[in-house]
């Protein structure tokens, strides 16, 4: 018997020294170069970037993999109880494999041997943790003793809520969704901290196969496999029987938003894109999880688009019809046909649509799904035939002019006609993409925060930001600088320049430069302030010579308009190139006072951790931080903003603008009484059109122009076509604004002047306007006329701003308006 007892008991320890054996056999083998594991304790997941408007509203989101990274501790209990039913309701308690889980499911495999079920698996949250961080998804005994090495190895260097907040931030669970916290966001648009237990569960019971558990292709699946994770939940006492009850009765629904509260700007979200991306790289931009507050103003955003889009489709009305986008044969099944016809880029929410019927009066217009339109004459009597070059004929009499029955065109649902009166039926308005674009800057002139841009009619087109990346001349919007520089150079608004015929012989071999106005008449002795109102191209060259283009150069530079131009005459009218937002940066700092300022797309950018990495405002406030107030004034933040030109001037530039609203070549914008100034912008032969103006606080450009530069014709200037959209946009963005006057800095004497003559007048008499004079310059009736020889120079001129011995030649694309 002893014998017996002594052979088993060896047996026994031969077998227990084997298993041993093998175990150790078994670490040493598969265990040799197993990824590092440590790392795992300061590791920091790839995170989403969310870029937020002003007002903390979604813009956009840049990732490879959509993730929001947040620590254990805020993650609500009740998903982590979610997870830990569904997943690893022992996770707390085991080293890493749990072995009773294990045991159980290999019974159970065997039990289902040649069943055909697949085999059930008991993958601990460690193991989970270390198969997606460390190893891959290859199924092989291989990987699973890695993959229980590791766990033990992993259990030993991190804490349990450590491993837990790994898995639950690192885990896919469809919908683009990397992480418990992006999960709720796209399924639900909702924190986690709002889930209800039947949501956190429907999380729960995603990791094994997402897209078997589909909300609405698979949803009766979905609430099966859900709601045995909220009777998972129950069994472990995670939630009352109650609880379950309740959770498994309500419905499984899913937001059709992505996100949460967003708003579209897509050219101005695509700049902060490219912004970030120099700035923080490729890897910061897309994994680097930061947190982006933008300048951006959704409403003024909104304004900008409905003003752009709506400018640009009036010029290319009032430029006729180029023709239907197809055609198709109107038999039995055309709807078929018109649902392929290829839908085209900009289309945005207008319909295709086939001309099933005309006659004088209206057209039928049909749509894929069988329905029907009535397209009535007047709203289709814009389209006037397209001939060439900007030639068009005259209105159409009849809708059968313009449609023929099989032709399919862009049309937009309209419910009542010009006059306000409602349509009785269905009815639709015929539309045309237009082929040219442009761009809207709307910027605070006070701190350069861009609050809204637009860079063409739709992105879907071109991405093509012709607000940042379309160098185009600026035209009569640069003269206001060659103005300020006079000034700055002891001249005033009221100084008399000779508008005459001006010619300069360019060298051997070169036509002689023979600048004109627009009306082609010259107006001899006129003041200043009439030059930039009217924008009167002689005047403007005769001034630039005589304070020196050197000068103006200058200043083009110190405004950031253009950084290396050359001094040629012809740059005066604005033949150099420059961008919609440098412009817009430039008006802004005249309105300012010549304070300068840099324009920003956004205001702070924090990084995962919370730290703040950039601020555009990077002023320091004494007492800003206090905990409460204990009465006084309030701290006072230092103006550290760089004082670039003579306050007094750019308020004398601020008011001869102001009166080209009031009177020159912007003066329908007047009509909106509102505290405005501004300036138009034409070059030759109108390949570009622009406007450029300021309300006391907030200053607005656009630019129009065909991207492969062609005429916009004949008498499509700056004041036709881009002066209307500044319009439109400011009658919004100032609708409830009681705009006051624009702040006129110390030292500057107003005094009442003849608009005609320059010369002081009685207040009140015809023709009398307020100027603004620097102290000591007040017109006494003498006269000095410049380009006239009459008069000496003003007396605080320096060198530069004496007449040019040499005059600059002038370069091609002169003769600008």
């Amino acid at each position: 018997m002893l014998r017996w007892l002594l052979g088993i008991f060896v047996f026994f320890l031969i077998v227990a020294i084997g298993g041993v054996g093998a175990v150790l056999y078994a670490f040493h083998h598969f265990g040799r170069g197993l990824p590092d594991y440590e790392y795992l304790a300061d590791y920091e997941p790839p995170v989403v970037t969310r870029v937020h408007a002003g007002d903390g509203r979604l813009l956009e989101e840049y990732a490879r993999n959509k993730r929001v990274f947040v620590a254990i501790e805020a993650i609500p209990k009740r998903v982590v109880k979610a997870f830990l039913a569904a997943e690893d309701k022992n996770f707390y308690n085991h080293p890493g494999i749990d072995f009773v889980s294990l045991a159980s499911a290999v019974v159970l495999n065997l039990k289902n041997y040649g069943t055909g079920r697949r085999p059930v698996g008991a993958s601990t949250i460690t193991q989970q943790v270390a198969k997606n961080f460390l190893l891959t998804n290859e199924v092989s005994i291989d990987r699973k003793a890695k993959e229980a090495i590791l766990s033990f190895r992993i259990e030993r260097v991190l804490s349990k809520d450590r491993i837990l907040e790994l898995y639950l931030n690192e885990i896919y669970l469809g919908f683009g969704s990397y992480g418990v916290a992006a999960a709720a966001l796209n399924y639900f648009d909702k924190p986690l901290a709002e889930l209800t237990i039947a949501e956190a569960a429907y999380l729960a019971a995603l990791p094994k196969a997402p897209n078997n558990y589909h909300p609405t292709r698979k949803h009766d699946a979905a609430v099966a496999r859900r709601n045995w994770v909220v009777g998972q939940m129950s069994d472990n006492g995670f939630i009352t029987q109650a609880e379950a009850q309740s959770a498994v009765q309500e419905p499984l629904t899913v937001s059709t938003a992505t996100t949460g509260d967003e708003t579209s700007a897509d050219y101005f979200a695509e700049e902060v894109r490219r912004d970030l991306l120099e700035r923080y790289g490729d890897e910061g931009l897309y994994e680097g999880g930061l947190s982006v507050r933008t300048t951006l103003d959704p409403e003024l955003q909104r304004m900008a688009d409905k003003a752009l889009r709506g400018g640009l489709i009036d010029y290319d009305q009032r430029h006729g019809w180029r023709g239907p986008l197809a055609r198709i044969e109107i038999v039995p099944g055309w709807g078929d046909a018109l649902a392929k016809v290829e839908r085209p880029s900009g289309l945005g929410d207008w319909r295709l649509g086939a001309v099933v019927k005309a006659d004088a009066k209206a057209a039928t217009i049909g749509f894929p799904d069988g329905s029907l339109a009535r397209l009535p004459y007047d709203e289709m009597k814009w389209a006037r035939q397209w001939l060439e070059d900007q030639r068009f004929g005259g209105t159409p009499k009849s809708v059968t002019e313009v449609l023929s029955v099989g032709d399919v065109v862009p049309v937009e649902t309209v419910t009542e006609d010009g006059k306000g009166e409602a349509y009785s039926e269905a009815t639709v308005a015929l539309r045309q993409i237009p082929d040219v674009s442009g761009g809207l800057v709307a910027m605070d002139p006070h701190t350069g925060r861009v609050l809204a841009m637009t860079g063409g009619y739709s992105t879907e087109m071109s991405e093509f930001n012709r607000a940042t990346q379309a160098w185009r001349q600026p035209g009569s919007s640069f003269k206001p600088f060659v103005y300020l520089t006079a000034l700055d150079s002891g001249y005033t608004p009221a100084t008399q320049i000779l508008d005459a015929p001006f010619v300069l012989d360019q060298g051997p071999g070169l036509p002689k430069w023979k600048p004109s106005n627009y009306s082609n008449e010259f107006y001899g002795p006129t003041p200043m302030r009439l030059g930039i109102e009217k924008s009167r191209n002689l005047m403007t060259v005769r001034l630039a010579q005589t304070i020196g283009m050197e000068k103006v150069v200058q200043y083009a530079k110190r405004f950031g308009v253009v950084d290396d131009m050359q001094p040629h005459l012809s740059f005066s009218l604005g033949a150099a190139e420059t961008t919609l937002l440098r412009m817009t940066t430039a008006y802004s700092m005249l309105v300012n006072g010549g304070k300068r300022i840099t324009p920003s797309l956004f205001d702070r950018v924090v990084d995962r951790h919370g730290k703040t990495v950039y601020r555009h405002d990077d002023r320091s406030c004494d007492g800003c931080s206090a905990e409460s107030w204990t009465g006084g004034p309030p701290p006072q933040i230092p103006d550290t903003r760089e004082q670039i030109v003579d306050p007094a001037s750019a308020y004398q530039i601020v008011s001869m603008l102001e009166g080209v609203v009031l009177r020159g070549t912007g003066r329908r914008i007047a009509e909106l009484g509102k505290t405005l100034g501004g300036k138009t912008g034409a070059t030759t032969e109108n390949m570009d059109t622009w406007f450029v103006g300021f309300s006391p606080d907030l200053a607005v450009g656009v630019y129009v122009g065909f991207d492969q530069p062609r005429t916009l014709g004949r008498h499509d200037t700056g004041s036709s076509v881009a002066a209307p959209i500044f319009k439109a946009f400011m009658a919004d963005a100032l609708e409830d604004v009681v705009t006051p006057d624009f702040r006129i800095p110390p030292g500057v004497r107003m005094v009442w002047v003849d608009l005609e003559s320059g010369q002081r007048a009685n207040p009140g008499a015809p023709g009398a306007i307020l100027e603004a004079f620097k102290p000591g310059t007040e017109p006494t009736g003498e006269s000095l006329v410049i380009g006239g020889g009459m008069g000496p120079a003003p007396s605080n001129t320096d060198p530069a701003s004496a007449p040019s011995s040499a005059a600059p030649v002038a370069t091609s694309g002169s003769g600008l308006y």
